[in-house]
């Protein structure tokens, strides 16, 4: 850990997600935060399309909504929602309590600030990202991230889209890491199942799961464990 509270989360850094309408501005906090032991992505303006916005994979979002063309207040709420139950950082170039009050009033977890000394903008950060990190509802090893409030499931960084079975079989073997679990008990835990009813639904669903979250990355991290089902690895071999 930095002596700013900035940590690592597994083997991945913590990633922040940053706007700033003024370019040079973005690339000093990119600086300080990368400084300080986070990762740092400057999103495109958000006129040219959410896409980047929405799929994007990171820990905390920070805006300065008051210097582009939109209305601060729309594009707080914008963000708040973009933001999900990640923490929400409003900056401002001026020292001004009026749009302080606004942000926090649209939806912003916190608000600063900013005439170009940057501790204070890192310390909020490490703040709201202690506050997170401590919050219910979160499950993964390595460089797996599940967030089970809002169904997102994340690897390396990149953002994984997954229907209701395969998010919950991928759930449960995340609870126990390295662990196999057995057939029965998937249908158990996720169909509500105490028979078995001669089908291969197990088998259907986890392959579909492995074609999402391991095909692509560098290992697999779903392995079957013959005579004994299903584990989630947290480490390749």
């Amino acid at each position: 850990m930095t002596s700013s509270g900035l940590a690592e989360t597994g083997d991945r850094k913590l990633l922040v997600a940053l706007y700033h309408p003024r370019a040079p501005r973005a690339a000093v906090l990119r600086g300080a935060i990368e400084a300080a032991g986070c990762a740092a992505r400057i999103l495109p303006p958000q006129a040219n399309g959410l896409r980047p916005w929405v799929d994007g994979c990171f820990d905390l979002l920070l805006i300065n909504p008051f210097l582009d063309w939109q209305e601060p207040a729309e594009f707080i709420r914008l963000a708040r929602s973009i933001a999900g139950r990640r923490p929400l950082l409003v900056v401002s170039d001026r020292n001004s309590l009026a749009e302080r009050m606004l942000a926090l009033g649209a939806g912003a977890d916190d608000a600063v600030g900013w005439t170009g000394n940057t501790p204070e903008v890192i310390a909020r950060i490490a703040s709201l990202l202690r506050r997170s990190r401590i919050a219910a509802g979160q499950l993964g090893e390595g460089e797996l991230r599940i967030d089970l409030i809002d169904r997102r499931v994340e690897r390396a960084g990149r953002l994984i889209r997954l229907p209701l079975r395969e998010f919950d079989l991928l759930a449960n073997l995340a609870r126990v890491p390295d662990h196999p679990i057995s057939r029965a008990a998937l249908l158990k835990a996720v169909w509500r199942i105490d028979f078995d009813p001669g089908t291969n639904r197990v088998e259907v669903h986890m392959s579909r799961l492995r074609a999402k979250v391991d095909r692509g990355f560098a290992w697999p991290m779903l392995r079957t464990v013959k005579g004994r089902g299903y584990a989630l690895r947290s480490r390749p071999d």
